[in-house]
């Protein structure tokens, strides 16, 4: 795009259109078509906005981090390990399930479609799941410090335990899997928590 010259379409508008697309098809399954189809642009607009297809979708897993996905560092200030745990399978289970979203999460179903072509942005999509357990398992040691969470409790394994759940319940919902067929998965699971 010359220098000066203003975009003729709402950047906004375009990149929720893409989120919500490389959510439902993955990255794989989405084409540079559906892409310009969808966002309302040209491949020369998409190219000059926003680079190639891998760099518009780094820009779209900063936005649903920051957008969809942005409950992790709000359940993380819960007072206790079992809040914070309850917190961010319920707040897991919102998203997933939302009617105005696509189901599942972009972080899991996204990583499951990529092939060998889309290696890095496999890699990216298991870093960023990475990020949320990690920050999981210094809370839940935090906890532990604190006395909330028994010495016997291995916080790394509880938060890859927490963490698997939560994919397991993206993949459930992505395939019609009903919200309150997930939350019966959530109880059960908080039954076990370590007192």
């Amino acid at each position: 795009m010359p220098s000066g010259r203003t975009r003729e379409f709402d950047t906004d508008h375009a990149l929720d259109q893409a989120l919500r697309l490389f959510w439902r098809k993955g990255y794989e399954g989405t084409s540079l078509s559906d892409l310009t189809d969808a966002m309302g642009i040209t491949k020369p607009s998409l190219y000059a906005a926003f680079g190639n297809k891998e760099a518009l979708f780094h820009l779209i897993l900063d936005r649903y981090v920051q957008g969809p996905a942005a409950y992790l560092h709000e359940v993380l200030g819960e007072p206790t390990a079992r809040g914070v745990v309850e917190r961010f399978l319920c707040s897991a289970l919102d998203a997933q399930t939302d009617p105005h979203t696509p189901a599942g999460c972009l972080l899991v179903q996204g990583a499951l479609a990529c092939g060998d072509n889309a290696a890095s942005i496999k890699a990216a999509l298991i870093a960023r799941r990475k990020v949320a357990e990690l920050a999981l398992s210094q809370r839940l040691e935090q906890a532990q410090a604190e006395g909330d969470l028994p010495a016997s409790a291995d916080p790394a394994s509880l938060a890859r335990y927490v963490s698997t759940l939560s994919q397991g319940m993206a993949v459930q919902a992505a395939s019609g899997v009903d919200r309150e067929q997930l939350l019966q998965m959530i109880e059960t699971a908080l039954q076990a928590w370590p007192t």
